[in-house]
Parts: structure tokens; sequence; C-alpha cells
């Protein structure tokens, strides 16, 4: 899929969202990139596993203070950040259809970071 198929995919998927989850977002933006960059001290990239578990393919992740710990008097920053991987999202899916279902999913995902909500928190959603 091209990059700005996938964009326009990933934009009417936000589009789609309940107008009572847009009205609460501010000052965020989502970003589209192939895939996490590598550094010696990160294991988001690669995924967070236990003994045994397969390793798991990031899709997307929330760069940004979540709302929940946001207080009037904090002085104005740039936006916080969604970014979806594009080539981990199309390397788990099988078609077009899933490939928009697994960005709805991420998305969501990732919002639950930036209303303040933890990992447990959200494998329930």
């Amino acid at each position: 899929m091209t990059r700005e198929h996938f964009i326009r995919l990933s934009e009417e998927v936000l589009e789609s969202l309940p107008i009572e989850f847009r009205e609460r977002i501010h000052n965020l933006a989502v970003f589209v990139e192939d895939r996490p960059r590598l550094s010696k001290t990160s294991r988001r990239a690669t995924g967070k596993r236990g003994p045994g578990q397969p390793r798991q393919l990031v899709l997307g992740v929330y760069q940004g203070r979540p709302a929940t710990q946001r207080s009037v008097f904090d002085l104005p920053t740039g936006p916080d950040r969604i970014v979806l991987y594009q080539k981990n999202i199309e390397a788990v899916c099988r078609n077009e259809a899933e490939i928009r279902h697994e960005v709805r999913q991420t998305v969501l995902h990732e919002l639950g970071h930036y209303f303040g909500m933890d990992e447990d928190q959200l494998k329930d959603v």
C-alpha cells in the first residue's frame, strides 16, 4: 500500500471516531513511519516479551504526556504524537480491510494512553 493511501485510510479512521472522543483531543498529531527506529536502550522497537513468548511487532506508539497528568499551569509544548508503523501493520494484515481494522485498533489503543490509561486498563478495552 502506498504511503498516501495508508495516510488517507488513517484519516478516515480518525474521522470515524465518535464525536465525544474527537472533541476531547487537543494538541495531538498523528504520524506514519515505516517501522520504529532501533536503539540500544529501547525495547519498544521489538515489543516486550517474556521467556518463551514470540516477539511482537510494535504497531504504534503514543509520545507525550497523558491528559490525566496535565495541569492548567503547564507551559505549552509541541503536540503530543501518535505514530503508526505502516510496515509493521501491513506485516500482520492480509488485505486492506484488515489494515483498516488494525489501524483503528492501534489508534484507539494509543488514544487510551493519551487519555491516561495504562496497558492493564487497555486490555479490557
